[in-house]
């Protein structure tokens, strides 16, 4: 009987692992924004910060764009950064398949949680696609933005996780794999022993 309630319970703990992770991973889609007024963005600190922001093509991507690609990104505080125009047909900028660097300065925003890509240019599906944006900010971690999917065009589309928990990273996720197998070792040990 022992064994039988011990197995349950290390079956069960490991099925709750399981549904809170995926439950996670539903939530951290990129979306549309409905409202976001450029106008409205502003300095809430007096201090200006330096960010370097790489952003990657998806090889799905069309193999050069003439869409006009603008990011805005920032903190829960209200600190946000705005770039109107990224790209630049002359130069090859978001070709497919390709990184692209921009050193963009703005307000001391940390830690960085939200950031929206807005394309303007083709109106069918054949538009840019980003793969990627990742930003190394003032004080605090690089943050990694996944897209990996077209982007609507003249709307803002990205992520907010401002006021929401962060994702698990991948060490906590470790961790968690490492106790339920830790308590399921017990089990069988304490199921052999009894």
């Amino acid at each position: 009987m022992m064994k039988m309630v011990l197995l349950l319970f290390c079956l069960a703990t490991a099925l709750t692992f399981k549904v809170s992770e995926s439950k996670s991973a539903v939530s951290l889609q990129p979306h549309a924004l409905e409202s976001f007024d450029v106008g409205y963005i502003q300095m809430k600190g007096a201090e200006n910060c330096s960010y370097l922001v790489m952003i990657t093509t998806s090889c799905s991507s069309p193999k050069f764009t003439t869409d006009k690609i603008s990011i805005a990104f920032g903190d829960a505080s209200g600190n946000q950064v705005y770039a109107a125009r990224l790209d630049d047909p002359k130069s090859g900028t978001f070709e497919q398949c390709s990184s692209d660097s921009f050193q963009l300065d703005g307000p001391c925003a940390s830690p960085i949680c939200f950031a929206y890509l807005y394309r303007s240019g083709s109106t069918d599906n054949k538009g840019w696609e980003p793969e990627s944006v990742k930003i190394y900010g003032y004080n605090s971690d690089a943050v990694t933005f996944t897209f990996n999917s077209s982007i609507p065009s003249d709307t803002w589309y990205g992520y907010n996780y401002c006021g929401t928990p962060s994702p698990p990273s991948s060490s906590i996720q470790l961790s968690i794999r490492k106790w339920v197998l830790f308590v399921m070792f017990l089990g069988s040990v304490f199921s052999v022993w009894m």
